[in-house]
């Protein structure tokens, strides 16, 4: 398969990935129920935000000293390469993010979903451009599949939210071109991280500690004119918390790792198809704690992620020149 220099080969998913695939759809699938049941509605977001990332910095500090990896970092770390693989990630997420939440005030959920999916589009474009990993006509098709299910289990949750007394002006250029704008971001930055672990070797651990450290530095500034920097001022850093605020606290970031290392060894493509599948796993978490059944979306949705994933997984890209030598 032709794929950039260094880069690994989508097709190849090892016990290891499947594992790491596995850990992320449980953690991702369960994190609603654990943070609704956990964190008050006192705490303060940007508070928990960042204890997380402080977490998660310590974590992938501590894996890397168990894996020897922590040891020869005064060597071998240069602040334009952390700039490169992790500055330029954690920037553009973090524009990402913005665009987001301006676009849902101004778009309907149903739009908002179907708009919003094509960031797995936009990450498999990417990974051809930076990384030249093809995917197969049958790979297409499962994304195509992917993308359908995400939209139903996401209108799934509620389509409550409408765009009523918008203008279309305002729908268009609030709503619509920031959500797309997203989309290709989030692609975008999804595949430099492929780039940067796969291509350049740069840890996953290490790029986990650089970009939550970026990350961080950009909500911090955020928090000087923010409601959240208000709060913090007025009521404490943490208001609001109790032991069991720690709970998705430490769950949300363990889960950041894993997504460095599914990134890393299966790229931002299976990325996608971990993170829908876990909306799986929440709608059936919701039914075992919670006794709401899972929607007839949910039930429509599970056979087209069985069927996506064993279709991308069964015909991957085969380079035609390859085969016949």
């Amino acid at each position: 398969m032709t794929t950039a220099k260094g880069a690994k080969s989508p097709s190849m998913m090892g016990p290891k990935v499947l594992f790491y695939s596995l850990l992320l759809t449980l953690q991702y699938g369960s994190q609603p129920l654990i943070s609704k049941r956990c964190i008050g509605k006192e705490v303060i977001v940007t508070s928990s935000v960042l204890t997380c990332e402080i977490v998660k910095v310590v974590c992938a500090l501590i894996l890397m000293a168990r894996d020897g990896s922590l040891k020869g970092l005064a060597k071998e770390w240069t602040l334009m390469g952390s700039l490169t693989a992790s500055g330029l990630p954690a920037a553009i997420y973090a524009l990402q993010n913005s665009l987001l939440q301006i676009s849902y005030r101004s778009l309907d959920s149903l739009t908002f979903s179907i708009l919003n999916q094509t960031k797995i589009f936009f990450t498999a474009f990417f990974t051809f451009i930076i990384l030249r990993q093809k995917q197969s006509i049958q790979q297409i098709g499962a994304l195509c599949l992917l993308i359908m299910a995400a939209v139903l289990l996401s209108v799934g949750e509620g389509s409550n939210k409408t765009s009523s007394g918008i203008s279309p002006e305002q729908v268009l250029f609030s709503g619509i071109i920031p959500v797309l704008v997203a989309s290709v971001l989030s692609g975008l930055a999804s595949s430099l991280c492929q780039w940067a672990s796969q291509v350049k070797k740069h840890s996953s651990y290490l790029m986990t500690v650089e970009m939550s450290i970026v990350g961080s530095l950009c909500m911090l500034v955020s928090t000087l004119k923010s409601p959240d920097g208000e709060a913090i001022k007025r009521h404490g850093f943490f208001h609001g918390w109790t032991a069991l605020t720690m709970v998705p606290v430490i769950s949300n970031a363990l889960g950041g790792i894993l997504v460095g290392l599914v990134t890393s060894h299966a790229g931002g493509v299976r990325k996608g198809f971990v993170i829908v599948s876990a909306l799986l796993v929440t709608a059936l978490l919701q039914f075992a704690f919670e006794g709401k059944p899972p929607s007839s979306y949910c039930l429509v949705a599970l056979p087209l992620v069985i069927s996506s994933i064993s279709l991308y997984q069964k015909y991957p890209y085969l380079d035609k020149k390859k085969k016949k030598v």
